[in-house]
């Protein structure tokens, strides 16, 4: 079924390396588990999506949108959205949701949007843990645990394989709705003339909670089930390895017949069930049975360089007074939070997911930041970097014969990183130059009438431009990839041009393209809440219709981070601090999820049988180190770098995966890249940049740019960084345009103040940088500041490591016993000792001891003591690591406040283990205070077991941040 279904939906583009467009829209590529025998199947279905009938569009009206316009029906000969075979679709949604916006390009998209004209239904859904399907009996709900490997090794899923379905007796519709959705769940909906059934479901609910009427419940299982309790209204059965509980109303009895599961339902109308982590859960997840979900939400605040979000569902009682409820934290979440978590897992597509007794879990990281360029170097010829500027900004056809919006915004992204560029070194009638031809191409869009323009669908709520391409238009793929270069662009228009981006000239318009995709508002009744993100799996979708036996899938990652970075500079330039948090959040959120499932960069989510150490896609059921249009390695890797842009420097947070992600490119590859070499260059110099340098200077500019990229941008990128050094990820400024860099020891801080008045940036090392307005600032040093210090080159003149400054509250463990905010100590692991047999849970027995003195700072309101440790038992069995971080606020050698966090249980596998503070809190004593001259103290110890184990050090896997300021 799954080949079948990929054989139908696939339309890969066909088209040359050089110029593919990247994106995510249609279908997995032949070598993406397709048999080559089906080409003859794809090449009919590619002729019938090209060949259908276009709709007739009405008489357009002409929007005006401050300086702007858009129409509000397609220009002539042009189509929106349309099934498979081409006939105009809208959305199915029951009628009390006729008129809220559909969020399209979600995991469960293909309930609304009707690709496949003879499925009525959906395709799979990826809920995780659970998957779904609909169907004419009702929903099939499964708990894939075995990945399979595909396509040549080249693709891993744990597809969707129905252990039941879920739906009433009788229930015969002849298609399922979308009744309701929130921010990760929706209810489908099924009619038949004579039963109506609803199914609550979500990301990380481990429950479906179903409503019927009309018939009793039906539970119908795949084989035999295996029934180990039976209480009645409560059963628990185990079908294809998977235990389950059904909750029927108190009165009611299950009843088992072969492969059939009925219920009376008491004279009531709802009943649940629940996928266990064990039988021994049963009595935890009966106390939540009957406490539905009935939304979702998530709420955002970004403060201080961090970014707090906090997940809530709201629930009510159908049944007695419980309002609580179990949700599945996937790893980008619970790496994390310090909120409780209890002992029980899943399995997923994304590695372990963690269960919390609770409505509610909050996540707090560093807020990555956003530069509009890299800061001023001497590592930068200026009269070379005058030539490569003139190159561009003197070309004949400066967007290359762009034409549709994916290739237009590439052109536009490629100047606007060079303004800011040719600004730098003074070159301000280049830098005029490429403003006024961004400004002219952007408003040729922005006006309604002309060759190219923005329509409006009132049916899909979404605003879609002609040229359109990659089913921007027909599947409503692709918009936060294609819109992302233009709110980019805009935002660079508006650090230098105010009036421009007024909403009474152009400003409108860029915020109706903001609103099509990124849209912050649960109100607003023109586009629907953050269309493409999807809050709980941490990452966008790229496919409007999600309609694929793989689930929805996105390629282009960082093309999705060039719209939150985007947002990030358009809202400080705008003076729209919510636009501009929000963009924070977005960024941070995605940047954790492209780390953990593309990048695999803990080596916790891609099965042991997946030869990769990265995906080019990520689908609702696994990931695939493909792209849609070609298998060239180069791509495959480059695909979630481009482009690279002053939103790129999150993907330094883990140098070594950058470092293991170019090593296996170029084995693939047979040698180094070729085609996307600049892309790959720039990505390297974010953890090597002498490397990157080096392969540069091999070339010395003789290669072709990859199409939206420039000489000029990558000499200036990797110039820099190989002259300030890779960015410093473990500090983070107060302001979201900043960034630090480090090498050999030293500090590189830069900041953008895009408002009216100087303003002071305060970093996360105590270093403190003032910011002319509209400007740009940069300083180097050590980091931190202490007035009291007399040898401001050394922070700490009582600590004998200068390179170890005592300021900050993120710190490195150092072989050796020590830790440290630097950067530049070599990578290594330090044994841990055995626990020799005895239970030394809760007691440090023999540990490994870290610490660092003379920490001053207040502490952080609402943070919390975090660890980020990778560990490792190699094959011994029943060992656990254990860590105390302890705080000295005076220094006076009594330590006035202790976390004993629990133990982590290692694998007796080879192979380092994550333990974080996720693991939950064991254990305080005393109370946090202000650090004066402080000590701060991390032991790490075995907790069981009759053997050693290690924990690495010197790396970005080997940090403890503290909550202070």
């Amino acid at each position: 079924m799954i080949e079948v279904l990929l054989v139908r939906t696939s339309l890969p583009r066909f088209v040359s390396r050089s110029g593919a467009r990247p994106g995510a829209g249609a279908g997995p590529a032949l070598r993406s588990g397709v048999r080559p025998a089906a080409a003859t199947l794809l090449a009919v279905a590619l002729a019938a999506v090209t060949l259908g009938p276009a709709a007739s569009p009405a008489a357009a009206a002409t929007i005006p949108a401050g300086a702007g316009s858009y129409t509000d029906s397609r220009p002539a000969g042009t189509q929106g959205p349309t099934t498979n075979t081409g006939a105009p679709v809208t959305p199915k949604v029951t009628a009390a949701a006729r008129n809220n916006p559909v969020p399209t390009n979600d995991w469960w998209s293909s309930l609304a949007f009707q690709r496949y004209g003879d499925n009525p239904y959906s395709t799979p859904m990826y809920g995780h843990p659970l998957t779904y399907q609909a169907k004419a009996s009702g929903l099939e709900v499964g708990y894939p645990t075995t990945p399979a490997i595909v396509g040549d090794g080249r693709q891993y899923e744990y597809a969707h394989k129905a252990d039941l379905t879920v739906g009433l007796t009788g229930l015969n519709s002849p298609d399922t709705k979308a009744d309701a959705w929130s921010d990760w769940t929706v209810t489908p909906y099924w009619a038949d003339g004579s039963r109506t059934f609803r199914a609550t479901i979500g990301h990380g609910m481990p429950f479906v909670y179903a409503k019927g009427s009309g018939g009793d419940a039906r539970i119908t299982t795949a084989s035999t089930p295996t029934v180990f309790s039976d209480q009645g209204n409560v059963l628990g059965i185990t079908v294809a390895g998977h235990h389950y509980a059904l909750f029927a109303p108190t009165g009611a009895d299950w009843n088992v017949s072969g492969t059939t599961i009925t219920a009376g339902l008491a004279g009531k109308d709802y009943f649940s069930l629940a996928v266990l982590p064990s039988t021994d859960a049963l009595a935890t997840y009966r106390k939540y049975a009957f406490s539905f979900v009935t939304g979702s939400q998530v709420s955002w605040q970004t403060t201080g360089g961090n970014v707090r979000a906090t997940y809530t569902l709201t629930t009510e009682a159908r049944e007695g007074t419980e309002r609580g409820t179990l949700q599945a934290l996937y790893r980008h979440q619970w790496l994390h939070t310090t909120d409780a978590l209890t002992p029980y897992t899943y399995v997923s597509p994304r590695g372990t997911m963690k269960v919390r007794e609770s409505a509610s879990f909050t996540t707090s990281q560093r807020n990555n930041g956003v530069v509009p360029a890299l800061p001023v170097s001497d590592g930068v010829d200026r009269a070379r970097l005058t030539g490569y500027l003139n190159e561009v900004a003197n070309a004949s056809d400066p967007f290359s014969g762009a034409t549709d919006t994916y290739w237009t915004g590439k052109a536009l992204g490629r100047l606007a990183q060079l303004v800011p560029v040719a600004d730098q070194i003074g070159q301000t009638a280049t830098r005029d130059k490429l403003l006024g031809l961004m400004k002219g191409r952007l408003q040729e869009w922005f006006t309604a009438g002309g060759a190219s323009e923005f329509s409006y669908d009132k049916d899909w709520k979404t605003l879609t431009g002609y040229p359109a391409s990659y089913g921007s238009d027909t599947e409503l793929n692709d918009h936060h990839f294609h819109y992302s270069y233009y709110v980019y662009a805009a935002a660079i228009i508006a650090q230098y041009d105010q009036a421009w981006a007024a909403d009474s000239a152009w400003g409108t318009m860029v915020k109706h393209l903001i609103r099509d995709t990124a849209n912050p508002s649960r109100t607003d009744s023109a586009y629907p809440f953050l269309r493409g993100f999807d809050v709980y799996a941490g990452h966008s979708w790229a496919s409007g219709h999600q309609g694929f036996a793989a689930g929805n899938n996105q390629e282009s990652s960082s093309e999705s981070i060039n719209l939150s970075a985007g947002l990030v500079l358009w809202g400080s330039a705008t003076g729209d601090n919510n636009l501009r948090d929000l963009g924070s959040y977005l960024l941070t959120t995605e940047s954790e999820a492209i780390t953990q499932y593309w990048f695999d960069a803990s080596q916790q989510v891609f099965p042991a049988s997946f030869g990769h150490d990265t995906v080019g896609m990520v689908w609702g059921s696994g990931g695939a180190y493909a792209t849609w249009w070609t298998a060239n390695p180069e791509e495959i890797h480059g695909i979630n770098v481009l482009p690279v842009t002053g939103g790129s420097l999150h993907l330094a947070r883990e140098k070594a995966a950058i470092k293991r992600n170019i090593a296996e490119m170029e084995r693939e590859n047979g040698g180094p890249a070729q085609e996307w070499r600049d892309l790959l260059w720039e990505f390297e110099a974010l953890a090597d940049p002498a490397s990157a340098k080096a392969k540069w200077d091999g070339v010395n500019g003789n290669y072709e740019p990859e199409q939206g990229e420039s000489k000029a941008h990558t000499y200036h990128w990797i110039n820099t960084l190989n002259a300030v050094g890779a960015p410093e990820m473990t500090v983070s400024g107060d302001i979201p345009t900043s960034a630090v860099f480090s090498k050999n020891g030293t500090r590189t801080y830069t900041a953008h103040n895009h408002g009216s008045s100087t303003r002071t940036v305060t970093f996360s090392d105590g270093k403190t940088l003032s910011v002319p307005a509209r400007s740009t600032a940069v300083s180097t040093g050590p980091g931190g500041s202490d007035p009291g210090n007399p040898d401001p080159g050394n922070p700490d003149p009582g600590n004998p490591d200068p390179g170890n400054p005592s300021t900050g509250n993120t710190f490195r463990l150092k072989t050796g016993g020590v830790l440290t905010t630097a950067t530049t100590d070599p990578a290594g692991a330090d044994t841990i000792a055995s626990a020799d047999g005895v239970n030394r849970d809760g007691t440090p027995y023999r540990p490994n001891v870290y610490e660092i003195k003379r920490v001053n700072g207040k502490v952080s309101a609402g943070a919390a003591t975090a660890f980020r440790l990778r560990v490792d038992a190699g094959t011994r069995v029943g060992l656990a690591p254990q860590v105390r971080v302890s705080y000295d606020l005076t220094g006076d050698g009594t330590f006035d406040r202790t976390e004993t966090f629990r133990y982590f249980a290692t694998d007796p596998v080879n192979g380092w283990e994550e333990y974080t503070q996720a693991a939950g809190v064991q254990a305080t004593t005393g109370s946090l205070g202000e650090l004066k001259n402080g000590t701060v103290r991390l032991e790490i110890w075995n907790a069981l077991g009759n053997g050693t184990s290690q924990v690495q050090t010197g790396t970005d896997a080997a940090v403890l941040r503290i909550p202070y300021v």
